[in-house]
């Protein structure tokens, strides 16, 4: 028998959410800008308050130094206008100093009255090109840090980017008292997965071939067994979803019809984190695709030729488009952030045709489970991590 963290093991719904296009992120077809599709407060607050409306259970709300809007500007007017929705605001460590950042955190979590969940970032800022083991260390101070704000009565820390003790917590607790906001994490580099796997609570994967995903939730599953810690994965995907597979491989084939292979090098290069690891691998997945862009028979990598980071899309009818999302439950992946392009239509497509056929829930927050034991059997496709 082997000792293996599994924070959801029990859990048979799954964790499904949107996306905000706050950073200029939106298209009818890929690299062809429309004025009505534009990043705006008016735009991006109905995609928000519609998928609070159709069901979904959380929303990413990117951040960027791209022209765009400000994620917790964006988060905290956003507060009043949902009822159900969690929102998962993208935090780019150091932007802010982190005790001002852990004031401003607890603040929106009572804004929303604990509905906030936050993924960490550590990419470069403007101007900076950083050793990757430079921006993990300073995630992961921040990290600790807001973990003290959030749960001590004091601050005291010292470290290689923040050095300061005694400081009072006393205006920086949180809505959410059992720890604070849950913690998205993404990143592939050895130093990304210690983070995440002694620090953070839902390991957030691009998507791959799904062998390739299942060697990354080994990964990660090692480290946090070595600090006795029990964690989530998530996956951010696209998605194309018709009533006829026929249909949705030629909306996505339509979706780049107009696309200049110029402008799309032009889109990808403009993000901070264009060379990156994670965005070298989802190239890397277009490469390995067949003619029509596909990496396996309802994977399709087209999107990421217009747009860095998360690079590829499932496409299908319902039922294949359902069947995909159950094979990934089973390989352990309990959080879902979905997106389709443009996202307002998309959004209410996948909540009318696939939303109403899935268990959702959101994840729970399990701070002090004990991991359990399951056999000793080697972790493959299709079984649980």
């Amino acid at each position: 028998m082997t000792v293996v963290p599994i924070q959801s093991e029990d859990l048979t719904s799954a964790e499904v959410s949107w996306f905000a296009p706050l950073c200029s992120d939106d298209f009818r077809y890929l690299g062809v800008p429309e004025s009505g599709l534009r990043s705006n407060w008016k735009n991006t607050s109905k995609i928000l308050q519609t998928a609070d409306e159709m069901g979904f259970r959380n929303i990413l709300c990117p951040s960027s130094y791209q022209v765009g809007q400000d994620t917790l500007s964006f988060v905290a007017s956003s507060a009043l206008l949902t009822k159900n929705i969690n929102m998962l605001a993208a935090v780019r460590c150091g932007e802010l100093h982190p005790i001002m950042l852990a004031r401003t955190i607890a603040t929106l979590d009572h804004l929303m009255e604990g509905r906030l969940t936050i993924n960490i970032i550590s990419s470069d800022f403007p101007g900076e090109k950083a050793e990757s083991s430079v921006r993990y260390q300073r995630s992961r101070e921040v990290v600790q840090i807001l973990k003290q704000a959030w749960t001590q009565q004091e601050i005291s820390f010292s470290g290689q980017h923040y050095d300061f003790s005694g400081l009072s917590t006393a205006p920086v607790k949180p809505y959410q008292q059992n720890g604070g906001p849950l913690l998205y994490f993404g990143g592939y580099s050895p130093s990304a997965l210690e983070l995440c796997g002694e620090h953070c609570d839902v390991y957030l994967m691009w998507p791959e071939k799904k062998e390739d995903l299942a060697e990354r939730m080994k990964a990660v599953n090692l480290v946090a067994q070595k600090y006795n810690r029990v964690i989530d994965y998530g996956l951010r995907i696209h998605v194309i979803v018709r009533d006829t597979e026929t249909e949705a491989r030629e909306y996505a084939k339509d979706l780049v019809s107009r696309l200049d292979d110029e402008v799309g090098k032009t889109i990808r290069e403009r993000a901070l984190d264009a060379t990156s690891l994670g965005v070298n691998l989802q190239a890397e997945n277009r490469e390995k695709s067949d003619q029509d862009g596909y990496v396996e028979p309802h994977l399709w990598t087209g999107i990421g030729r217009a747009r860095s980071g998360c690079g590829a899309a499932l496409v299908g009818s319902v039922d294949q488009v359902l069947n995909e999302i159950e094979e990934y439950k089973k390989m352990g992946i309990r959080s879902f952030i979905f997106s389709g392009y443009p996202h307002l239509e998309e959004c209410i497509s996948f909540g009318k045709k696939v939303l109403p056929k899935l268990d959702t829930c959101s994840l729970p927050k399990i701070y002090d489970r004990v991991p359990h034991e399951i056999p000793n059997t080697p972790l493959g496709v299709g079984e649980r991590i």
